[in-house]
């Protein structure tokens, strides 16, 4: 596993970034080859550098050492890009509803996990409906009520006065709480997000005796997803000790749930997702585990600037043009105000990537207006009609905002593709 030190951003994330391409560049030349690449497109325009992400789907692949990998495309919601993900080795989608994942299997995904459970009956009426979305479509489920939520579905599909149902079963995922837990009954901590209600092996196997009871319903597989893992910085030493701590708890409780499923079910559990872009070295280590998820790892956004298990290497960008500048040393770029989902505060604001600017105090990014301030450090100062590029601090989120982004190599445009706003999809 490669080690690098905090980056700098970790710490300061209005600073701008240096070396954030493949080729070790500078920002400046960064800046100056992506405006280059896209003059002749207004701002706001979006860029996915494409020699970087097809660098750090390799980088991915190779640290889950040979265990598949799925594309998390919520942090993609490019489809081209969904597809250029699955050219370059990655298995499988792991998709964040079910109206998604059944759109990309019209539009041919195969084996795609939905990675959150749904309550949309129409969606559930459409994949029951369908027997290729039934094979290719997995759902996930913590709950009971989830269950019966399918099986209503099922029955409004497949009446019948016996209860059972003709055709391909629904497959089903168990999400597995995979936070870390630590104490004894009113004085335990819960370390992690407040993910499933499932975390003990019988908790899980109670789930898996209501799927099976449950006509039309099959289990596939179990989810791991340890997000105090995953999708922290290794930004302290207390961060970095929850972390092993995690790891070593999910080394025993994962084979323990597993176990405690395969014998409610009655047969081989074919599924065991963990893991995530932060957490691939270790969750793949695990033998019970058969594939890990990726995708924030492909455009590395800011907030993966602080780990420690990969240097980062941006992919994605988008570039604000300068509309006025109101006094020497500051400078207004037009829109820009993407700011990250999560709790607020300056780590979900976008990265500024030109030397010597930061966002102003007062206004941070704005809807229609980002003002710019000058350092000591500014290389250059910054004219009407200058573009200036930043990152988002999340990956996926970036493309909500626009139709279109601009697939880059070197300073060239070498195709225009539409993200899923500019096919018309959105899926919260």
């Amino acid at each position: 596993m490669t080690t690098t030190p905090v980056h700098p951003r970790a710490q300061d994330p209005s600073a701008p970034l240096r070396g954030s391409d493949p080729d070790g560049e500078g920002a400046r030349t960064l800046g100056d080859r992506l405006s280059a690449a896209t003059e002749r497109v207004a701002g706001p325009v979006a860029v996915v550098d494409l020699d970087a992400f097809d660098a750090n789907a390799s980088d991915l692949l190779a640290r889950a050492g040979g265990v598949p990998v799925r594309l998390a495309s919520k942090s993609v919601r490019v489809r081209s890009l969904v597809q250029r993900a699955a050219d370059l080795g990655f298995a499988g989608v792991m998709a964040y509803s079910l109206a998604e994942a059944l759109w990309l299997v019209e539009e041919g995904a195969r084996d795609v996990l939905v990675a959150y459970p749904t309550v949309d009956r129409g969606a559930l009426a459409e994949l029951v409906a369908d027997p290729a979305a039934r094979r290719e479509i997995t759902l996930m489920v913590d709950d009971v009520a989830q269950v019966a939520l399918v099986s209503a579905a099922l029955r409004g599909h497949h009446p019948g006065e016996d209860g059972e149902h003709a055709g391909l079963p629904v497959q089903l995922c168990l999400d597995v709480d995979a936070s870390l837990r630590l104490g004894l009954g009113p004085f335990t901590v819960h370390l992690g997000t407040r993910r499933s209600p499932v975390h003990t092996p019988a908790e899980a196997r109670a789930l898996a005796r209501a799927v099976v009871d449950t006509p039309g319903l099959r289990v596939r597989g179990l989810m791991f997803y340890e997000a105090q893992v995953a999708g922290l910085p290794d930004t302290s030493p207390a961060v970095r000790l929850v972390k092993k701590a995690s790891v070593a708890d999910l080394a025993t409780r994962r084979a323990d749930v597993l176990a405690a499923v395969r014998d409610a079910v009655g047969h081989e559990i074919e599924l065991v997702n963990s893991g995530g872009t932060g957490s691939l070295e270790t969750s793949a280590s695990d033998p019970v585990v058969t594939e890990v998820t990726a995708g924030s790892g492909l455009y590395v956004p800011g907030l993966f600037d602080g780990y420690r298990s990969f240097a980062p290497r941006p992919s994605a960008y988008f570039g604000l043009d300068v509309v006025r500048v109101p006094a020497p040393g500051y400078a207004t770029a037009f829109a820009g105000g993407y700011v990250a989902s999560g709790p607020a505060g300056a780590l979900r604001v976008p990265r500024l990537v030109e030397p010597g600017w930061r966002l102003t105090s007062a206004e941070g990014v704005g809807e229609v207006q980002t003002p710019l301030r000058a350092t000591r450090g500014a290389e250059r100062a910054l004219a009407v009609g200058d573009r200036v590029w930043f990152r988002h601090a999340k990956a996926g989120e970036l493309m909500e905002r626009f139709d279109r982004v601009r697939l880059v190599r070197g300073d060239q445009v070498v195709e225009t593709v539409p993200t899923y706003r500019g096919e018309g999809k959105s899926f919260g």
